[in-house]
């Protein structure tokens, strides 16, 4: 039932994703100022950014859970959304990297967006060296719950606050100075029904990948 459960919401989800596709190139409008449709990439690009934010705070929630309980369960749930989020991290500098070769004529300008959300993926994938190099399953968990509270403090330091406070290159945020979108309603609609569909994606791989290693774990238990 599971199993259905899942493959129902990967459909759902997979769906979802591919009419975001369409309304991206076919619903919403051009934006003035971007070169050859680049504008295009923020419905994808933002939801990246956003969606490895998500998974870093699962993690460290997932972290507070294993130091207060120990459940081995809360500490693999960690670990899964430390991979996730580092692989929305590398989508979203991937994205962004395409971006700024059109605009700015270089894939990579050292602009502060661009280097606060590399150091951010050298955190994590910091993290996973960490619970690599410890065997002792009751020590690893401890170590890298530390480490993931720790390196939870730096995500909005890296995200929301140092691309803010430093002269960039980058695009207005999605948010301007007042919280609000100074944007177009069918851009807005479509970029978030792309963070929904992110959002869900991001779940929906979290379980799975949860489901997948406590096979596993079973089946190591029974050998």
């Amino acid at each position: 039932m599971k199993y259905l459960r899942s493959t129902l919401f990967g459909t759902l989800i997979s769906g979802w994703i591919a009419l975001v596709i369409v309304a991206a190139f076919l619903y919403a409008p051009s934006a003035k100022g971007f070169l050859l449709n680049t504008d295009r990439i923020l419905y994808f690009h933002v939801p990246c950014a956003w969606t490895a934010t998500l998974a870093f705070f699962v993690c460290a929630i997932e972290s507070i859970a294993y130091l207060r309980s120990g459940a081995a369960a809360a500490d693999r749930r960690a670990a899964i959304a430390a991979r996730l989020g580092l692989l929305f991290t590398v989508l979203a500098t991937v994205t962004g990297s395409i971006w700024a070769k059109v605009m700015w004529n270089s894939y990579w300008n050292w602009d502060p967006r661009q280097t606060s959300i590399v150091t951010l993926m050298l955190i994590y994938a910091a993290y996973l060296a960490l619970r690599e190099s410890i065997e002792e399953p009751e020590r690893r968990g401890r170590l890298s719950a530390g480490y993931a509270l720790l390196a939870a403090v730096t995500v909005p330091f890296l995200i929301f606050i140092v691309p803010r406070v430093l002269q960039s290159l980058h695009p207005q945020p999605v948010l301007n100075a007042n919280m609000k979108m100074d944007m177009n309603s069918r851009m807005v609609q479509v970029l978030m029904a792309s963070l929904c569909g992110f959002t869900g994606l991001f779940f929906w791989l979290y379980a799975l990948e949860d489901q997948i290693e406590r096979i596993l774990d079973r089946n190591e238990a029974v050998r």
